[in-house]
């Protein structure tokens, strides 16, 4: 008779046999695709989730804490508190900093100046909690917040910065921290596009007050949906666990010290703030477990990939121009950026359709000028200088997939699409 063990080893050699024929993202000549993304999980994350459900413990708890200190081991954090997306990590820090209970802290009609090459849910926080953004432009080159806009901006308002590593390259960290220090101001790094960047030598969110990661799907690695907050700052960190449920003190490292004050109310139901549901299942915990020592491999395939595509299409810099690895950075290359010189005679929807045409999915960078958003004109913001630089993104820029699947056929095949492309111009 086969005990449960047998069982499960028999599940997990279906899936390893499954995913061996079914799971092939290797680029074929015969049916070309590049895609935005392919998956980085496998036979090994399928089966971690499938040990969970067998389990049955499948809401957040040893695995998700698990994770969390795997990842602020890896990356020199004190406190990682995981939740439902990137979006949400947003979301918590911002929450965490407005709040009564946190000194310093950003109030109603505080200005905190982003990048106008943003996420939605990078701005969407800030409003819902009636901080007015601040919005400036990008450098050019890096396509980052340009410090210099950021200095130029601030006003006896401007209680916070929220720089935003733009596909992954990192920002002149430097030049941000001073402007913080200098002007006592809070730093809410976002950095969700940018797991596995270094800054200085250091990882990306070890600037910040709070910084924020994703790990949803089509990013570096990925718990499939998913998100993790940072901070150094323990009240900060206890702060968001009670924010991320409810505002109970369930997860908190420290439920003693709010027992005690009302002995009369059961501390396992006990609330002390308010708060939302961004909770994470153990499947998810699980999942970023397996992952997280892969991605390393994943960011440097990316980088192969970067410094390829750089070699092979620098001889259309009359055409295009490219992102700039930030000085003393090192970008883990989210995707490929291409900007479209206005002055080439090419148009950014033209060649778009051509190569999605051809098998190359494409996409804008981020949501282009987010003050352009139609979104925007609903809410109170401040737009800061004229934004050039992020309109010509908008208006003439776009990216490819790179991800970890990619082999030299598929960036070969990529280049010659795109020198088909610009030979039929004249024609």
């Amino acid at each position: 008779m086969n005990t449960l063990k047998d069982i499960e080893n028999q599940i997990h050699t279906s899936v390893d046999d499954y995913c061996k024929i079914a799971h092939n993202w290797e680029f074929n000549r015969n049916n070309p695709i590049i895609r935005l993304h392919e998956p980085t999980f496998g036979a090994e994350e399928i089966n971690a989730a499938i040990d969970v459900l067998l389990s049955t413990q499948v809401t957040m708890g040893k695995r998700v804490k698990s994770f969390e200190k795997q990842f602020c081991d890896k990356y020199n954090f004190n406190n990682g508190i995981m939740n439902n997306s990137g979006s949400s990590a947003n979301l918590l820090a911002v929450s965490a900093l407005c709040n009564s209970d946190i000194s310093p802290r950003l109030k109603v009609g505080d200005e905190v100046i982003v990048p106008a090459l943003a996420w939605s849910t990078t701005i969407w926080p800030l409003i819902q909690h009636g901080l007015v953004p601040v919005i400036v432009d990008i450098d050019k080159e890096t396509l980052n917040i340009d410090p210099k806009q950021i200095i130029s901006a601030i006003s006896s308002h401007t209680k916070a910065i929220m720089p935003i590593h733009v596909y992954g390259n990192p920002c002149d960290m430097k030049s941000i921290v001073d402007i913080c220090k200098e002007k006592d101001l809070i730093l809410i790094e976002d950095c969700c596009e940018a797991l596995g960047a270094y800054y200085a030598n250091k990882p990306v969110g070890n600037f910040g007050d709070i910084s924020t990661f994703s790990f949803y799907y089509s990013h570096h690695m990925t718990t499939l949906e998913g998100g993790i907050c940072v901070t150094n700052n323990n009240e900060l960190a206890e702060k968001m666990r009670i924010l991320r449920a409810h505002g109970w003190i369930r997860e908190v490292n420290n439920p003693t010290k709010y027992a005690k004050k009302f002995p009369e109310i059961d501390p396992r139901f006990l609330f002390v703030d308010t708060g939302y549901n961004l909770r994470v299942t153990e499947l998810q915990g699980a999942f970023g477990s397996v992952q997280l020592p892969k991605l390393e491999s994943f960011v440097e395939k990316r980088r192969v990939n970067t410094k390829d595509w750089n070699n092979k299409l620098n001889r259309f810099s009359k055409y295009f121009d490219f992102q700039k690895e930030m000085q003393n950075g090192k970008s883990s290359c989210f995707g490929f950026p291409l900007i479209c010189k206005p002055s080439s005679g090419i148009n950014r929807r033209d060649i778009v359709n051509y190569l999605n045409n051809q098998g190359i999915e494409t996409r804008p960078i981020i949501c282009g000028n987010i003050c352009r958003q139609p979104a925007m004109r609903k809410y109170k913001y401040r737009q800061f200088g004229s934004l050039v630089n992020a309109d010509n993104v908008m208006d003439n820029a776009f990216s490819f997939g790179n991800h970890q699947a990619l082999n030299d056929d598929a960036r070969n095949y990529l280049v010659e699409k795109i020198d088909n492309y610009i030979k039929g111009l004249g024609s």
